[in-house]
């Protein structure tokens, strides 16, 4: 028989009942009691608690039609503030929430040049963004920066296009805010974001397609980064033993031939320019620009093998695309689904992300919330 202290049940059984609020709320704590098979003391003595905590707020009588109406309990979402700071390559990012993803305020800067300018434009950002904000019970519970990289146990180990050898971003920002600073990979954000916002599926690959290309993982309702977070580096999968060279050291990776980076770069070239933006693209390609459609052929066949791999490495139920030139032309995913020829390919779906260049962030607020309170926030409506 398995016993514990007095103490570690009180603690388990306070966790299992704020997981009941903040997932299913409102809810009474007699719906609490029957769905953990707890006792009403037990429940209400919990909830006293989480209430001085200032976690909980009672929000009104359930509405029913036999003798007392119930209390209703809420998660109090208005306790504190979520951080979510996406570091682009171009553009820094940030989010500030409550505890439920909502009361957005978000603000955009360019990312540095220099990597020593970095922290100092952080914090720059988020001081901009915290000042004169109303208090709140836990003011700022928490920050989680998005890397476009390879991170483990709040470690970067690599990225492929800017670098942070002069930044300690983690001592920088708790020093400065005096809260949590989480580091997580951006396409492992990504596929959090959308699964605790939109798509309540428990296994999820996100592919990411942006500067770079990556993979969140969700396997039975839980991320997999694999051994220092390198899983999920589909972007630098081989598609082409002597092709495009790729800054990881590799040739024919993935990533050079369907990220944004690359395809852009690619259609500059042949039009003889030095840049070209996804914007003057847009616009070539609504023309249909001989060489912009040459460039989306080459985007779905690529994808096509992309997503195939993805369905016979993980066999998830839903596979998102997370790509500006699907939302500019939503039947390319449509041609990269017909491509899926394979007989032993077995999915329910395959869909656009819903949340886009938003999934990050709001993925952010999500590792962000969990980590304060201890609790798995399963879905956010």
């Amino acid at each position: 028989m398995i016993t514990g202290s007095k103490e570690l049940i009180r603690d388990i059984n306070s966790n299992l009942v704020l997981t009941q609020i903040v997932n299913f709320s409102p809810i009474s704590r007699s719906t609490i009691a029957k769905k953990l098979g707890l006792t009403k003391a037990t429940i209400s003595a919990i909830v006293a608690d989480l209430l001085v905590k200032k976690l909980v707020v009672e929000i009104g009588s359930d509405d029913t039609s036999l003798g007392r109406k119930p209390i209703l309990l809420s998660f109090n979402r208005k306790a504190g503030y979520a951080v979510s700071v996406d570091i682009g390559e171009q553009m820094i990012t940030a989010l500030i929430t409550d505890l439920q993803g909502d009361e957005r305020q978000l603000k955009q800067i360019a990312t540095p040049k220099y990597s020593a300018d970095l922290c100092p434009a952080l914090i720059e950002l988020l001081r901009s963004m915290t000042t004169g904000i109303p208090e709140r019970p836990y003011g700022i519970v928490g920050i989680t920066l998005g890397i476009h990289g390879v991170t483990s146990d709040n470690v970067i180990h690599f990225t492929p296009y800017y670098d942070f050898t002069d930044c300690n971003l983690v001592k920088e920002l708790e020093d400065n805010f005096h809260t949590t600073v989480l580091l997580e990979n951006e396409a492992n954000l990504s596929v959090i974001g959308e699964k605790t916002f939109e798509y309540d599926y428990p296994n999820i690959a996100n592919i990411s397609v942006h500067t770079g290309v990556g993979l969140g993982i969700l396997m039975n309702n839980t991320l997999y980064s694999g051994i220092k977070g390198y899983a999920g580096e589909i972007g630098h999968t081989i598609v082409d033993i002597d092709g495009k060279p790729c800054p990881c050291g590799n040739q024919g990776c993935l990533e050079q031939y369907v990220s944004e980076r690359a395809l852009l770069q690619e259609l500059a070239s042949k039009k003889g320019l030095e840049h070209i933006d996804f914007l003057s693209f847009s616009k070539l390609y609504q023309q249909k620009d001989s060489d912009a459609l040459s460039i989306m052929d080459t985007f779905v066949r690529y994808m096509t093998i992309c997503v195939n791999n993805v369905l016979n490495m993980f066999n998830p139920d839903l596979v998102i695309i997370n790509s500006r030139f699907i939302v500019l032309d939503p039947t390319l995913l449509t041609r990269i689904i017909h491509n899926l020829s394979s007989r032993i390919n077995n999915y329910q779906k395959i869909a656009p992300s819903v949340l886009q260049e938003g999934s990050v962030l709001l993925g952010g607020i999500s590792v962000t919330v969990r980590s304060f309170l201890g609790v798995d926030v399963s879905m956010i409506h």
